[in-house]
């Protein structure tokens, strides 16, 4: 394992995080006081408890995830498509480094990035709830699988794309309403049956549940389905991410 090589692209991607190191604090922290205002205070004057936990509380899971998710996506697409853009990612392929010093170099810089920003968010929430964490242990391992996964995937974007609409495109139009109908503000136990059904089908639904079952010791489906959820969507973008680096797709003309 070449550990120089891994450092030389972590430490480059988390320097360019640390140049715009306020913008990435501020960002997170007024989003989500403009989120605890919205839903925390206007729909939490509706909606006093769900199943027991304060609705202010209840959603700080959802905002948490929503974020990681996006940040993780974001920072590790961004990091490995510039280099496809300006030409550089030959001289990286040309390096004595396999796909996978590559791909823990910039999944593990963007994941660190995402952890970052849940951090902030977390200690952020607690400024306007009484938030309790029944499985600290739980909750890191879910924090981490996501980061993890989801940078994964955003690695598997930025390979993909051909431009900077392309690289926003699943983002936007995919990612994001998933993890708005994923519970992130609601539990699904709340939809009449049919839509229940329909909610399983999506795989944000599990993070969501596992990670909120971290904290309020409720989820809304079994803690070991979304554990092996997330496990199975992390093996399964390494298997892409193989399959692009043993074939060149979208990495040679």
């Amino acid at each position: 394992m070449n550990w120089r090589g891994i450092w030389a692209i972590y430490h480059f991607e988390m320097m360019r995080f640390f140049r715009t190191l306020l913008q990435s604090f501020i960002s997170p922290v007024i989003s989500t006081s403009l989120y605890f205002v919205v839903f925390g205070t206007a729909i939490g004057a509706r909606i006093d408890q769900v199943e027991g936990v304060s609705y202010g509380a209840f959603i700080v899971p959802g905002l948490v995830m929503l974020s990681v998710i996006t940040q993780a996506i974001s920072n590790a697409s961004f990091g490995i498509y510039f280099p496809k853009f300006i030409g550089t990612v030959y001289e990286l392929l040309s390096a004595p480094l396999n796909f996978l010093e590559i791909v823990i170099g910039y999944v593990g810089a963007a994941a660190t990035k995402a952890l970052f920003i849940g951090t902030v968010i977390l200690i952020t929430s607690s400024l306007f709830v009484d938030l309790q964490i029944a499985h600290p242990l739980a909750m890191v391992v879910f924090l981490l699988l996501t980061c993890v996964s989801f940078a994964l995937l955003g690695f598997i974007l930025g390979l993909w794309a051909g431009n900077f609409e392309q690289l926003q495109l699943v983002p936007l139009l995919v990612v994001t309403p998933l993890v708005f109908l994923g519970g992130s503000f609601y539990s699904i136990s709340m939809l009449p049956p049919a839509w229940q059904t329909i909610t399983l089908f999506n795989p944000v639904v599990y993070l969501i549940s596992g990670f909120r079952w971290a904290f309020f010791d409720m989820a809304d489906v079994p803690v070991g389905l979304s554990l092996l959820a997330i496990g199975g969507f992390t093996l399964l973008c390494l298997a892409v991410i193989w399959w692009i680096f043993r074939t060149g797709w979208r990495l040679r003309p």
